[in-house]
């Protein structure tokens, strides 16, 4: 899977993208989340506080409670805002 992290998430992990094979537990995007927090000092900051997350599967927003059933690409980002 195709992990792409904007904003200040990929700030904090120090990638922009990363290719990762989670375990066969993490099953949603919150279950995602959880798992990545425990990758490295970085993922764990991105990752700490989920509620200020926003996700895309295959270019598709979604909440982080939406099962990954075979997602090819995941996007991490924070809030969007208009201006």
């Amino acid at each position: 899977m195709e992990l792409l992290y904007f904003a200040w998430v990929r700030e904090a992990v120090g990638v922009g993208q990363e290719q990762v094979d989670p375990p066969e537990a993490v099953e949603t995007v919150a279950d995602l989340v959880g798992w990545l927090a425990t990758r490295s000092p970085g993922h764990a900051a991105a990752f700490a506080d989920p509620a200020k997350l926003r996700a895309a599967i295959d270019q598709r927003f979604v909440p982080l409670a939406t099962p990954l059933n075979g997602a090819k690409e995941v996007a991490l980002f924070p809030p969007v805002t208009g201006g």
